[in-house]
């Protein structure tokens, strides 16, 4: 496993799967180790995955200054990454809470990206807002899946603020396209790997600027992939589409049957939307 350091002296840990062009990611939960992402569904066989351990996950160190965990400050460790990798520009995919750490880089450090892939992205950054009911529009989408009533009564609980417990294990089927024992095994390990004390660092205040992030991106050069799942509660389709919208030159794709973790929901779809991506950028 290699690691580097942080412009802090924290010991950052990454991991490599495959050959050829580079795709730094970057996973999410927030603060989630990088193993859920496994190869993203194969993708490894057209790009060599260089996956981030967020400082406090997995194989990289925890910081002195828990305060660093804050989402706009992890922007130097995917700097000190590029660094590190010795690579002028990098291609950046970012997951879930993950892209937005992936577009503050790309606002921060513009001319560092080469293409931008986010994949069912987080719009906290972005000050994009997706509603109680934008969430239940999608979910009733689901109705004809066996597990749909306990889910739907629990994601109806949640929006309206009165959430119990086992709520959040209820509605865990939602962010999957297929509730399969893959879908299963990938809840089980996120929930086991993610900082808490970290994800609870993650937006603290100041750690977005959304009008200044929107302003840097609208002048943002390099191409941008933004690839969502038709039936994720999470990032719902129609708030993909506006995060696509804040670029000049973005691609939305919404993967037919997908959730939250659209590798997973079907491996030949999103590797063939991805990787054609990448290749048609070149």
């Amino acid at each position: 496993m290699p690691t580097f350091s942080a412009h802090d002296g924290t010991g950052l840990a990454y991991h490599e799967h495959g050959q050829g062009t580079p795709l730094v990611c970057l996973p999410g939960g927030p603060m989630q180790d990088s193993a859920y992402l496994g190869e993203l569904g194969g993708l490894s066989a057209h790009r060599r995955l260089i996956m981030l351990d967020p400082r406090g996950t997995g194989g990289s160190a925890a910081p002195e200054d828990p305060a660093s965990y804050r989402c706009d400050r992890l922007v130097d460790d995917v700097e000190a990454l590029r660094t590190h990798l010795g690579l002028d520009r990098i291609d950046l995919l970012g997951h879930s809470a993950g892209t937005n750490v992936a577009v503050l880089y790309a606002a921060r450090h513009p001319r560092r990206v080469r293409r931008l892939a986010l994949i069912g992205p987080s719009a906290m950054a972005l000050g994009i807002t997706i509603t109680g009911e934008d969430r239940l529009e999608v979910a009733r989408s689901r109705a004809a899946e066996p597990w749909h009533p306990r889910a739907m009564a629990a994601l109806e609980a949640i929006v309206s603020g009165k959430g119990a417990d086992g709520d959040a294990e209820a509605v865990a089927p939602l962010f999957h396209g297929r509730w399969d024992a893959a879908a299963r095994a990938c809840d089980a390990s996120r929930e086991l790997r993610q900082n808490k004390e970290a994800a609870a660092v993650f937006a603290a205040e100041g750690a977005f600027d959304p009008e200044a992030t929107r302003a840097a991106l609208a002048a943002f050069g390099a191409p941008v992939l933004v690839l969502a799942g038709e039936v994720d509660v999470n990032t719902v389709p129609r708030a993909a589409a506006e995060v696509a919208g804040l670029f000049p030159d973005a691609d939305l794709v919404v993967q037919p049957g997908a959730g939250h973790f659209p590798w997973l929901d079907d491996a030949d779809l999103f590797v063939t939307a991805t990787a054609g991506w990448l290749d048609s950028r070149e």
